[in-house]
């Protein structure tokens, strides 16, 4: 749960955003103000009438002269009420792209690496729900917030001259609302942010069970998961009652103040009318005027709830942005110019933790024209070399030189778009196959797609589908197999002119026929490119160069593809 230092540390950064939107906001502000003085000269106006035809006996030719501003005047009230809702949801819909915007940005700059330690229903509800529930601070809150503040002026300066009796009432009374929304609302924010934090973790145990429900099928585990979702939404659905009750009691309280305000303004004003004290047009003013001063600072409780859920909400997405990035030169180099491509690891050591467990000195070389199979035990650290090549992760210590420049003096992005990567899990997009195929090279041809595909053994199951190459493919590519997902990722690879192509796990999947002929396929690709092929094949593993084997971080072994591959001791 967040303290109040937290609280208002998170309510400064969301003000920080009103610079964006000063104007829109400005102009939401303005016109409540206009329709809140338009509503004063509408009750005034409305009293003239009655006071006219109740008091005085005129009809309606004699009220006319009355009843037609009225008319005008209900009818701009309505007009600028309008811009009020425009202004409001153009500040909030400037400030929900720009905060989604910067939030896939930085989580982009991330890279796959963070990304893989994070749960995905947790960064999916910052994202989404997050975003949104920040949407309604700028829209309903801010704006009511000055509302609340300049209404009730308007109100007090045309009721002081008419009735200082209700004008005092009015003064005393008004102070209890927000303070008793403030004593109520502490509560409710508490239970606000700890809902919030509950909404995320189921969230993410959703997300999780979703992602693995087909392992959890294979283990007949699947039924014994929805029971736990099942009570998990249950402890929601009762945190989220416990949460609405007291904002039905804050709002029980707002309502019951100003209704027993305005009700001993409406006392008031009776029995000074019975006395003479006052007359009807005054009285009758100031009473249509009661209500109208109560309802900003009702419609501000109300809105508070939006404050109390934005504060919870920003703690996850401060927590995203204020993630660190890797640390990259203002003027990186350009990269070496198109030659025989040379990388060298120079004593490199990585740990994802502080517990020092991670890469420990790794040092070998790979170079164009040249296959190299990294081997070991899952968890010994090849996946780690490749997202270190790639860039998405930086050494602790040592090195890692392209053509004797450190790859982190490099650019970035001009680094990448010379490099293939296959991951473990390849992820495929809505769209067709040739779509997906020409994902690093979108100018490609068909026939450059199609040989692509050849040459990753995935032209066969490809021209079998009804449309082709046309076929139309869900997220994730949902229609194919995991070892024909595979097989068009290596598709993608293979298209793009790459200098450096990092193969996670490319023969997984595959059957011992498929992958032999995806091996040679790959040595062909040898002739352009350096390929660096991270396997637990060992089969696979004997067509490469050079063979190094790594245990617990560390290099164990490095052999020719000639020479006898030592035992590896493999999950």
């Amino acid at each position: 749960m967040l303290n109040r230092s937290a609280a208002r540390q998170q309510e400064t950064w969301l003000r920080s955003y009103i610079r964006n939107v000063r104007f829109p906001l400005s102009l939401a502000v303005g016109a409540g103000t206009l329709s809140g003085i338009l509503m004063i000269a509408q009750a005034w106006l409305l009293a003239c009438v009655v006071n006219a035809v109740t008091i005085e006996g005129q009809g309606l030719a004699e009220v006319w002269h009355w009843l037609t501003p009225l008319l005008g005047v209900i009818v701009a009230r309505a007009i600028v009420g309008s811009f009020v809702d425009i202004a409001a949801f153009s500040a909030a819909a400037t400030v929900k792209h720009g905060l989604r915007r910067r939030l896939y940005d930085h989580i982009s700059a991330l890279g796959p690496a963070w990304m893989q330690r994070q749960r995905s229903g947790e960064v999916a509800n910052t994202l989404v729900d997050g975003v949104e529930e920040i949407e309604k601070y700028y829209a309903n809150y801010l704006p009511q917030t000055a509302l609340a503040a300049l209404l009730p002026l308007a109100v007090l300066f045309a009721a002081f001259p008419a009735d200082w009796v209700s004008g005092l009432i009015f003064l005393v009374t008004a102070p209890l609302i927000p303070l008793f929304m403030i004593i109520i609302g502490k509560g409710a924010e508490s239970l606000n942010q700890r809902q919030w934090g509950r909404l995320s973790r189921m969230s993410a145990h959703f997300f999780d069970v979703i992602e693995g429900l087909t392992t959890l099928k294979l283990f007949n585990a699947s039924r014994r998961e929805a029971e736990v979702v099942a009570r998990i939404s249950d402890e929601y659905r009762s945190s989220t009652m416990s949460v609405l009750r007291v904002a039905f009691l804050s709002s029980l309280v707002l309502e019951f103040f100003s209704t027993v305000s305005i009700a001993l303004a409406a006392v008031f004003i009776g029995f000074r009318l019975y006395y003479r004290e006052l007359d009807f047009l005054s009285g009758f003013f100031v009473l249509l005027l009661a209500p109208e001063f109560y309802r900003p600072l009702r419609d501000m409780g109300a809105q508070y709830h939006a404050r109390m859920a934005a504060i919870a909400a920003s703690e996850s997405i401060i927590r995203c942005l204020q993630t660190a990035l890797l640390e990259r030169p203002a003027n990186p180099l350009p990269l070496p110019l198109r030659r025989k491509l040379r990388i060298d690891f120079e004593g490199v050591c990585f740990s994802h933790d502080d517990d020092g467990q991670g890469l420990q000195n790794i040092s070998f070389a790979l170079s164009q024209g040249e296959c190299v199979a990294l081997v070991g035990p899952s968890g010994a650290g090849k996946t780690t070399i490749g997202q270190l090549l790639l860039g998405f992760l930086r050494p602790q210590s040592g090195q890692i030189r392209v053509n004797g420049v450190d790859l982190y003096d490099l650019d970035e992005n001009e680094w990448l778009s010379r490099v293939s990567w296959v991951p473990q899990k390849p992820t495929l997009f809505y769209g067709s196959i040739g779509d997906n195929i020409r994902l690093g090279a979108p100018e490609a041809s068909v026939e450059a797609v199609r040989a692509a595909a050849v040459q990753a053994q995935a032209d066969g199951f490809i021209e079998r589908l009804p449309a082709g190459y046309e076929t139309l493919l869900g997220d994730g590519g949902q229609g194919l197999s995991g070892g024909e997902i595979r097989r068009v990722a290596l598709a993608r690879a293979f298209l793009k002119d790459a200098d450096l192509i990092i193969l996670d796990e490319a023969t997984g999947a595959l059957d011992r026929q498929t992958a032999t002929r995806l091996m040679g396929s790959v040595r062909q690709m040898t002739s352009k490119s350096a390929v660096l092929f991270i396997t637990h094949d060992l089969e696979a593993a004997r067509t490469a160069d050079r063979i190094i084997t790594i245990e617990r971080g560390r290099i164990v072994d490095e052999a020719g593809r000639a020479m006898p591959l030592r035992e590896v001791r493999l999950p």
